[in-house]
């Protein structure tokens, strides 16, 4: 029989000690923790780092194979993969309607909340949080709880998980309203009270100084810029919902939520502001997923340099 899918949790944010609790309870074989750790600039780091140590039984999504489908020159820098060979994915890393998915990296969220908005927004999957605070988070919390090295070995392995057993996943089904492409965001261009773009990158890369990713420095006409990196405390986790609402509604106006789109360089880091928005009740918002480096590789497309 398949088991029941879990409702959705309160939060789209998990604290490291809520996580291990559960991953210590009688239904730890019902979690799935997804290990997202990437470098833009070393892309094999994040694997590196996973092989070295991480949460025990956690898997590794690397953001290029398992995260991202093939370039082709016009879809951007990070383009969403093939849905059904993502699906076959999560299937192999035994994905149930019941499972609860926890995504986490060591930056801030910036690579788990691609995987959560993949899970959650755009195949629907119930349960998907984000470890908040992240891999540094979970280290502070065993070495604060641990009374000896021995205690740190329910907290980090180093050693590969033993293959899970595949699971179903017909419960999953591609939302793409949840997803823009150029054409749209093109269209969208004529009706600003319709569609409110959030670009989530650096100012100084929204601005079109320092471009070092995408061969075209600049942002698209009417984009407002919110680095995703002002959602974070000092502590590296998300500010408190109430400040996120409170930061959005000064930037958006009240009330402007549903015609939010997210874009950023690639379509990775945006998801972290709509993962914020989440988070402070602001839910409703798209993503253009090819974003900025998608967008900039057609000359012919209006930019703001």
């Amino acid at each position: 029989m398949t088991p029941s899918a879990p409702h959705q949790p309160d939060s789209p944010l998990i604290q490291a000690s809520e996580l291990h609790a559960a991953l210590s309870g009688p239904d730890a074989g019902a979690w799935l923790v997804l290990d997202c750790r990437f470098q833009l600039a070393h892309p094999q780091a994040g694997e590196a780092a996973y092989q070295q140590g991480h949460i025990p039984d956690a898997v590794y999504a690397h953001l290029d194979r398992d995260l991202s489908g093939a370039k082709d020159g016009h879809n951007g820098r990070h383009p969403l993969p093939d849905a059904a060979r993502f699906i076959e994915g999560l299937r192999q890393w035994g994905l149930t309607p019941a499972t609860r998915v926890v995504t986490c990296d060591d930056a801030g969220g910036m690579f788990a909340a691609r995987a959560w908005w993949m899970l959650r927004h755009w195949l629907g999957h119930p349960w998907v949080q984000v470890l908040d605070g992240g891999w540094q988070a979970w280290l502070a919390l065993a070495h604060a709880t641990a009374a000896s090295d021995d205690g740190l070995a329910s907290w980090v392995e180093d050693t590969l998980p033993p293959p899970r057993a595949p699971g179903h996943t017909g419960h999953l089904a591609v939302h793409d309203a949840q997803v823009l492409g150029c054409v749209d965001v093109l269209a969208g261009l004529d009706q600003p009270e319709a569609m409110r773009l959030l670009d989530a990158r650096a100012p100084d890369r929204f601005r079109g100084d320092n471009e070092t990713l995408d061969p075209v420095g600049g942002h698209i006409p009417g984009a407002v810029n919110r680095f995703f990196q002002l959602n974070l405390d000092a502590d590296g986790r998300l500010k408190p919902a109430a400040q996120l609402r409170a930061e959005f509604d000064s930037l958006l106006g009240p009330g402007a939520a549903h015609t939010v789109v997210h874009q950023c360089g690639s379509g990775v880091t945006a998801c972290h502001n709509l993962l914020a928005m989440d988070v402070a009740g602001l839910t409703g918002t798209r993503l253009f997923a090819g974003s900025w480096s998608a967008w900039c590789a057609d000359p012919s497309r209006p930019m703001t340099r």
